[in-house]
């Protein structure tokens, strides 16, 4: 028996890859999931149209249309797309992520990691409910409120937290869209408000800028460096 078993979540398997698509089916399923699989972008259309999937694992190498495309045509449904391929480079990585995926794992995995990853992006809010990705009004994130519209902090304690212009857009960019990895491209796009130059190094900056003032008033990490791509920002944020 397996702690974490999730029976209610559906994972879509896009893959050409038979003897790849078949192990991880197996592997998922053994843990709790609902799986489906796609051999390819026609298939995953027709799978999508009969039932909606809670997570899509997708391979970028394809036949046909391929990973990149299809994921950026599925971008929009606010589906968590962990994306799959054997190109290891950082620049493809970060292509990956432009165009829509949440996650990118590069192969040969361990099934262990990758089981780790669909846990963590499951638990991230992406579907209907109080857990909707929020566009405006207030949201919690561990035990912070937040006013998208007035542009008010407060810590868990309850004080207030000023922010810059560049700041409160830099952490909205970030608590509307949690679990996801965003480029500094992205989130130079973004955040409108910067106050800062439009270049690679302004996010950099701004964001150590943001993590110190949080940490100010509590030390719970909420934003994570991911290493030659960009941040995520890792607590549930809810509607308030």
């Amino acid at each position: 028996m397996h702690a974490e078993v999730i029976a209610t979540n559906t994972v879509l398997i896009v893959d050409d890859d038979a003897s790849i698509r078949d192990a991880l089916a197996d592997f998922l399923s053994g843990h709790g999931y609902a799986v489906r699989t796609a051999a390819s972008a026609t298939a995953c259309d027709r799978q999508l149209a009969e039932a909606s999937a809670d997570l899509i694992v997708l391979d970028v190498m394809m036949p046909g249309e391929d990973g990149l495309s299809l994921c950026r045509r599925l971008s929009n449904a606010n589906t968590p797309i962990l994306m799959l391929s054997a190109l290891d480079a950082v620049t493809d990585r970060i292509v990956g992520l432009e165009v829509g995926a949440w996650d990118y794992l590069t192969k040969p995995f361990e099934p262990r990691e990758l089981l780790a990853r669909v846990r963590a992006l499951l638990r991230r809010p992406s579907r209907a409910g109080d857990e909707q990705r929020p566009s405006r009004g207030g949201v919690t994130f561990a035990g912070w409120w937040l006013d998208l519209e007035e542009r008010r902090l407060r810590d868990p304690a309850g004080r207030a937290v000023s922010l810059s212009e560049g700041e409160h857009a830099l952490l909205a960019a970030f608590v509307q869209r949690p679990g996801r990895i965003l480029t500094r491209d992205a989130l130079l796009d973004l955040a409108r408000g910067m106050d800062a130059a439009p270049y690679d190094r302004a996010i950099d900056v701004a964001v150590s800028r943001l993590r110190r003032k949080l940490a100010e008033a509590d030390p719970m990490p909420v934003i994570e460096t991911v290493r030659g791509v960009g941040y995520r920002f890792l607590p549930t944020v809810r509607a308030a």
